[in-house]
């Protein structure tokens, strides 16, 4: 009884086992794959579109600071949105609370320096002091947010030999780019676009009137006097020929 008792409770051979498959199976894989491929496809828009947002946002702020602003906090939240999207909810690790909070502070730190970055180069022609700052800042700045967000890279690393490199990097481009910005700005019409500023106004004005008349020729008869009228020429003596016509 005994040897028949435990014969009966070995499980089956995996070979005879038939796995879970079937049509409805089949839908649900092919279901769950197709959310995970859009759940991944907007989790990588996000970290472009954010960042897009916020390039823009960062060099035209002067221009206009309250809509500028709002475009920017807009950038951020589509970034925060991605990165939790990506790091929180398609991630099998959840990370603690204090992890949570550390990637969350750096991507968003690490978008305005991608911001900077990437809005610096763009308009650099557009804005060449303000594109000056912005590329080495954003260097910098998406650099140390990069090291801070990687659960693999300690902190510490951006003290290391690479970070010295990357700040070396930035200083270059500081002093390059600002040379470049004076020489753009002393050449002639070396202004970049207005964006509807007061300069435009300026080229928009109208000439002048002029006051002057010329001399060379005839001038006009004042008003309320009578053209002088041609005196008539003395008649032509009648000839007769003694014809009567």
């Amino acid at each position: 009884m005994t040897s028949i008792r435990l014969l009966g409770a070995w499980p089956a051979d995996p070979a005879t086992v038939a796995p879970a498959t079937g049509r409805a199976a089949r839908r649900k894989k092919r279901s769950s794959h197709k959310r995970l491929l859009t759940a991944r496809y907007l989790g990588y828009v996000g970290y472009f579109v954010g960042a897009g947002l916020i390039s823009g946002a960062v060099v035209h702020h002067p221009l206009d600071p309250d809509r500028y602003t709002r475009i920017a906090l807009y950038g951020a939240l589509v970034f925060l949105a991605a990165t939790v999207l990506n790091e929180f909810l398609l991630t099998r690790e959840r990370p603690g609370l204090a992890r949570m909070l550390a990637v969350i502070g750096s991507s968003l730190l690490l978008s305005f320096g991608i911001g900077m970055l990437s809005g610096g180069l763009q308009h650099f022609d557009d804005f060449p002091a303000r594109g000056a700052i912005l590329v080495p800042v954003g260097l910098v700045v998406s650099f140390i947010a990069y090291v801070i967000k990687d659960a693999d890279t300690p902190w510490h690393r951006i003290f290391s030999l690479v970070g010295l490199t990357v700040l070396a990097v930035a200083a270059v481009a500081y002093l390059g780019l600002r040379d470049v910005a004076n020489s753009m700005e002393r050449a002639p019409g070396g202004q970049g676009h207005s964006h509807g500023t007061a300069e435009e106004a300026t080229s928009t004005e109208k000439p002048a009137a002029d006051d002057h008349t010329s001399t060379t020729g005839p001038s006009a008869p004042a008003a309320g006097s009578t053209a002088p009228t041609a005196k008539p020429g003395p008649k032509a003596p009648e000839h007769n020929d003694g014809h009567s016509h």
